[in-house]
């Protein structure tokens, strides 16, 4: 029988981040389970091998499918997830957005104290240092190495420019004082290298504190309660594996991401009882928020041919490809170490919001439909989302086979403000590819394509092409209402010794990709658990988003 104070499921950018923080105390004994891999793969350390890992199910990526979508002409829509140490950390983009102020002040507003904008921001900057050194916004000694895009083609400074022609903002920092506008983004890439939740938090500790055990390809089938407390959890090492126990004496802290943390709690009794009756499973808790909720940024692509040879086709097609690889496994230097993304904007859709909800990527390449379809020529990408969409979906059981997927049912597009704000930003982002400043670099478009000009033609190209942007979150929402299913300090109402904490705790979408407000959820989370003083709130003069 194995015994620890704390059993942490899923070692993605939250849990890598709480084995950390809780394995500091010497006196505790601290288990991590992860179904995934070490990350040891040369395409998750190399920035450029992000294209690779996304676009397919590997053993870093799930690779799940929703549910049809009734309004996107009934696809099931591809959903990368993370893996493995790192979790999403170790696949995604690398570009570290924390989202506006008014994000994290609207939780404070809900009644979730501690949550507000003032209250997190040192968490965010407990996390990280930045290569530019700390500042008001930014902390210069935090585990994760954040640095700032060094703009490395002029296509990066001609879309900034192109913005500003159109008559949008520029900002130099999305996460310091003013978010809106167009600028670089800040990466989480140091020394050429991705820098994830796993090499910011899990890798320097592991085999350095004898107090944390690491399991790795270990998918844990059910939690085990003793009335409802949460005792210890069930771990099977392959289907067909034999169930091994791990008992937890003080707490089970889930952070298996917002698609299986709820799936999990609901193969364990922890969710909206009719619905587990279906499956054969015996309610401990009835919580009707466990599942629902579900929030996600719907992604639609603008993308042009590029008259120069200057994009990722052009650094890598044919020999050329090779001499990369060598390159970047000599120094970490080259093409190799970029992710090709260092240059977006945050603008409004419509006038009278008060913050953005429109957020853009520019990516030097063409990247159609997840990376699957490559073209073969150079070109470069438009990425556009809806950052606060109205649609909420769920995610259910399909099965009570713990190693069967759940049904994941993003509801996308089900409200007109929602196709009202997809369909602007196509027009936004056309409206800024054809300014001056881009010529020089624009060829012909190839989606939506110069036939697609009407609402109605640009709302049947989203419905054809949208795809998330990877940012599911709210499945397991904090809050104070019944039917949201935590509590303020992530403690799963109803039971003992069960949190939860990854970004299904949001209760709302946050205005920005989520890998970085999901670590500065584990560190708040860190100290609330160990019941350290809240870290000083910070209210600088200007506030971060403004």
């Amino acid at each position: 029988m194995e015994r620890y104070d704390y059993v942490i499921v899923g070692a993605g950018s939250a849990g890598c981040t709480l084995a950390n923080r809780l394995s500091a105390d010497p006196t505790l004994k601290i288990c991590l389970v992860e179904a995934g891999k070490k990350d040891n793969s040369l395409m998750v350390r190399m920035p450029a091998g992000v294209g690779s890992l996304i676009k397919e199910a590997n053993d870093y990526n799930w690779g799940f499918h929703t549910e049809p979508q009734k309004h996107m002409n009934g696809r099931k829509l591809y959903w990368p997830r993370g893996k493995g140490w790192g979790g999403s950390s170790s696949i995604n983009g690398m570009v570290y957005i924390r989202g506006h102020a008014g994000d994290y002040d609207q939780w404070g507003q809900m009644g979730l104290k501690g949550w507000d904008y003032a209250s997190v921001l040192p968490y965010f900057k407990k996390s990280e240092t930045l290569d530019r050194g700390e500042n008001a916004f930014h902390g210069g000694s935090g585990p994760l190495n954040v640095s700032s895009s060094p703009m490395s083609s002029p296509l990066y400074r001609a879309f900034i420019q192109a913005g500003e022609q159109a008559g949008y903002a520029t900002t130099e920092d999305f996460n310091g004082a003013h978010q809106e506008g167009f600028g670089p983004y800040q990466r989480t890439i140091h020394k050429g290298e991705r820098w994830s939740a796993s090499y910011a938090y899990l890798r320097p500790i592991v085999g350095v504190r004898d107090n944390l055990t690491v399991i790795s390809t270990g998918r844990v089938t059910r939690i085990l309660f003793e009335g409802t407390r949460a005792k210890g959890v069930e771990v099977v090492e392959g289907k067909g594996g034999l169930p091994q126990s791990i008992f937890a004496d003080a707490e089970v802290i889930v952070c298996a991401g917002a698609v299986q943390s709820p799936q999990l709690l609901m193969l364990s009794g922890i969710g909206p009882a009719a619905h587990l009756d279906r499956f054969g499973i015996k309610a401990v808790v009835d919580s009707k928020g466990v599942g629902q909720n579900l929030q996600d940024h719907l992604d639609v692509t603008v993308i042009h041919d590029m008259t120069q040879p200057i994009s990722a086709y052009s650094m890598q097609k044919g020999l050329k490809k090779l001499g990369v690889g060598i390159r970047y496994l000599m120094n970490q230097t080259g093409p190799g170490a970029d992710n090709f993304l260092q240059a977006g904007a945050f603008l409004k859709s419509r006038t009278g919001l008060e913050m953005p909800d429109i957020q853009l990527h520019l990516v030097n390449a063409i990247m159609m439909d997840h990376g699957k379809t490559d073209p073969q020529k150079d070109g470069y990408t438009v990425h556009a989302c809806q950052l606060r969409p109205e649609s909420r979906g769920t995610i259910c059981l399909a099965s009570s086979d713990p190693f069967a997927d759940p049904a994941i049912d993003p509801n996308h597009l089900a409200t007109e403000e929602d196709r009202r704000a997809m369909r602007q930003a196509v027009k936004m982002v056309r409206e800024v590819c054809a300014q001056a400043a881009l010529k020089p670099f624009t060829g012909a478009e190839i989606m939506p394509g110069p036939g697609t000009v009407s609402d109605e033609d640009i709302d049947s190209f989203i419905r054809r092409t949208g795809e998330t942007i990877y940012h599911p979150v709210g499945t397991v929402a904090m809050g104070l209402s019944d039917s949201q299913p935590l509590d303020g300090e992530l403690r799963v109402k109803g039971t003992e010794g069960l949190r939860v904490i990854d970004a299904s705790v949001m209760p709302t979408l946050i205005g920005g990709n989520t890998n970085a407000p999901t670590i500065m959820i584990a560190e708040k989370a860190a100290d609330l658990i160990l019941k350290k003083p809240a870290l000083a709130r910070q209210e600088p003069a200007e506030m971060a988003g403004a």
